[in-house]
């Protein structure tokens, strides 16, 4: 029994090396786990912002005037904003339809006259529509700036501004309200899942069309033997992609990580295995490494992308959709690491995700030592 165990042994052990030589050798395994990551990591935390800021605008004022003079200064003061004056509306609606700007501030001649009434006096804000988005945040921004203003003013008159409901806000976790702190940490779930899925997946069909595989079935080893051999190597490969990830959203990008390394830790490496485990589900199937990197972009990568809370919430998706997304590996994932960052351990968001997270891995390593034989039709 012992030197049967010691034969196990010695060919896991020879497996795993034989796998290390092979990424040494193979340079697209090691790009895919680092320069991967931090190519994605760049672009998406230098060049992706779902923050508006420094919009253009156009501000018209029909009847200048020192009130309209302050209004419109600290328009151009914020830095949501990159104001400049137009001279007619007609000039502001040429440049609103030709794109060059996203919104009209216009204040009327009775301005300065109806700041002095009871029933105060408006202000037209015409906004381009196109992106509803950044309609909604013009919007507010615009609303933000008029309610200071009018305190500001106030306050240097020493009254006090009468509002029949006064809002105080606190944002929690992310007081500065920056999508670079939300978005960073849900791209190392997208990156993993990209090195999970691509390593084994185009690692595996590579063995069959070269040939090693059909080598290694006439050996003694066993199918178990040679997965394990797989998932030990690429995990560590994987590994090495997370902490790169996890490294250069805390030391480039200043995300903080406000839970336990260690547990960001642990669920990396749970999630990892469900990674690996849909690799070499894929790689039961398809043979090929153009098939199998078709498959795990579009089975995984996609879905990882536009299902999984990334960047669409899912409560805001039709029902149906939402019900998919549950059995996406990644929705699970993302939760977890953007609440690890942005919250802390809350516990009551970990740990179910955790227990599905452990149901996925468990489900795809199952279907690939299930589905895989030692043979070789």
């Amino acid at each position: 029994m012992n030197n049967i165990r010691g034969g196990a042994r010695m060919r896991l052990t020879a497996l795993v090396r034989k796998e290390f030589l092979q990424i040494r050798r193979d340079p697209s395994s090691i790009a895919i786990a680092f320069l991967m990551p931090f190519f994605l990591l760049v672009l998406f935390g230098f060049g992706v912002s779902l923050d508006a800021d420094h919009l253009p605008v156009a501000l018209v004022a029909e009847s200048p005037s020192l009130d309209t003079a302050d209004f419109l200064a600290s328009l151009e003061g914020s830095h949501y904003f990159a104001a400049h004056y137009a001279r007619t509306m007609h000039e502001a609606e040429q440049d609103l339809r030709s794109g060059k700007i996203n919104a009209i501030v216009h204040l009327r001649a009775n301005f300065a006259a109806g700041l002095r009434q009871n029933d105060g006096t408006p202000i037209q804000l015409i906004v381009n529509g196109v992106d509803a988005n950044t309609a909604r945040l013009t919007q507010g921004y615009v609303q933000g700036v008029w309610a200071n203003w009018l305190a500001r003013r106030a306050q240097s008159r020493g009254q006090e501004l009468q509002m029949p409901v006064q809002l105080v806000q606190r944002v929690w976790y992310n007081s500065e309200v920056k999508s670079r702190n939300f978005l960073v940490p849900g791209l190392v779930a997208i990156i993993m899942t990209l090195i999970g899925t691509l390593l084994t997946a185009l690692v595996m069909a590579r063995e069959w069309e070269r040939g090693t595989m059909e080598a290694l079935l006439v050996t003694p080893v066993t199918m178990t033997e040679i997965l394990l051999g797989k998932i030990i190597a690429y995990f560590t490969l994987g590994t090495g992609g997370m902490l790169l990830s996890v490294g250069l959203a805390v030391w480039l990008f200043d995300v903080p990580l406000r839970g336990s390394f260690w547990l960001l830790l642990a669920c990396s490496s749970l999630f990892l295995l469900a990674a690996l485990g849909m690799g070499l589900t894929i790689s039961t199937l398809a043979r090929n490494q153009f098939v199998a990197g078709q498959v795990a972009i579009i089975g995984t990568f996609l879905p990882a992308f536009l299902l999984s809370g990334f960047i669409f919430d899912i409560d805001s998706m039709p029902s149906v959709v939402q019900f998919i997304t549950h059995f996406i590996v990644a929705r699970y994932f993302v939760s977890i690491v953007q609440t690890l960052f942005m919250a802390g351990n809350v516990w009551s968001v970990v740990l179910p995700n955790v227990l599905a997270l452990a149901l996925l891995a468990a489900l795809f390593m199952g279907i690939t030592w299930k589905k895989s034989r030692k043979r070789l039709e």
